[in-house]
């Protein structure tokens, strides 16, 4: 009786958290700031309301009767001057979050401490951009160019710009928040001999990434592997392919000579044979 009354405790909870108050998942990238929003009743206005934060629930701000108070001396530091109550609607805006801010959050009625709502929020990194260089930079055409074309990209992001810089200089920028895709990318161009540094920066409002631009690494003339398969020339490619058209007659001649060869050892064994 005790374990089945276990499971049936089990099942009510997990009944109540995804169900009863509607539980919320968000996910936001480091820096931003995030809006935790729900529809308060006069009642519960007056009668008061907290929002609390994680496995322990530790109050970070209060309500009642449109008097707030802000939670956010935490021992750790981890919400000083992020928090903002609305006094009006008791919504929670946590601004410039980290990753450190991920977890649950719970708003409550103050009298009874029955949960309303859970925020289910996941902070997530501002991923470091990406540099390439430009497949098309070893083929026959342009490998005899005295620049490098470069490529910086960064993926899943959203409400970013994206820049290139030498050294301390702003060079190029752009910025993305179309809502159809997450993906954002900046080219430019180098001399293959340049010795000046450049590095690529992703940012939104309160956190950036950088990428530093290896010159050496990237920005040198094609490789032998390269040249051999990527920028021969178009005589060199005639006679390799004039030289595989050659060895494949040589090959079907050869099988010719053989079956014939076959044949008329054949043909003298019967003829050898007494009647």
């Amino acid at each position: 009786m005790e374990k089945m009354n276990g499971v049936i405790f089990f099942c009510l909870c997990l009944w109540s958290l995804s169900g009863v108050f509607g539980s919320q998942f968000v996910s936001v990238m480091e820096g931003d700031s995030v809006v935790l929003s729900f529809s308060l009743t006069e009642k519960q206005i007056k009668d008061g309301i907290y929002w609390k934060f994680g496995p322990n629930k530790t109050p970070i701000a209060e309500m009642i009767n449109y008097r707030t108070t802000i939670y956010d001396d935490r021992p750790d530091g981890a919400f000083k001057n992020r928090l903002l109550i609305n006094h009006e609607t008791g919504t929670l805006t946590i601004t410039n979050i980290r990753t450190t801010h991920t977890g649950l959050y719970i708003i409550t009625n103050r009298s009874q401490n029955e949960p309303l709502n859970i925020f289910n929020i996941t902070v997530t990194r501002l991923p470091v951009p990406v540099i390439t260089r430009d497949p098309t930079q070893c083929s026959s055409s342009s490998s005899s160019s005295s620049n490098c074309s470069l490529l910086c990209s960064v993926l899943n992001v959203r409400d970013v710009s994206l820049s290139w810089y030498k050294g301390n200089s702003l060079l190029s920028s752009t910025s993305w928040s179309d809502l159809n895709t997450n993906n954002i990318s900046l080219p430019l161009e180098v001399e293959y001999q340049d010795t000046n540094k450049y590095s690529c920066v992703v940012n939104n409002t309160n956190t950036k990434q950088i990428q530093h631009l290896n010159i050496t690494h990237l920005c040198q003339t094609c490789s032998v592997k390269e040249v051999v398969y990527c920028c021969r020339s178009f005589t060199e490619v005639v006679i390799q392919l004039v030289v595989s058209v050659l060895v494949g007659v040589a090959a079907v001649g050869f099988v010719v000579y053989d079956i014939r060869s076959r044949r008329d050892e054949e043909k003298k064994m019967r003829s050898d044979k007494p009647h």
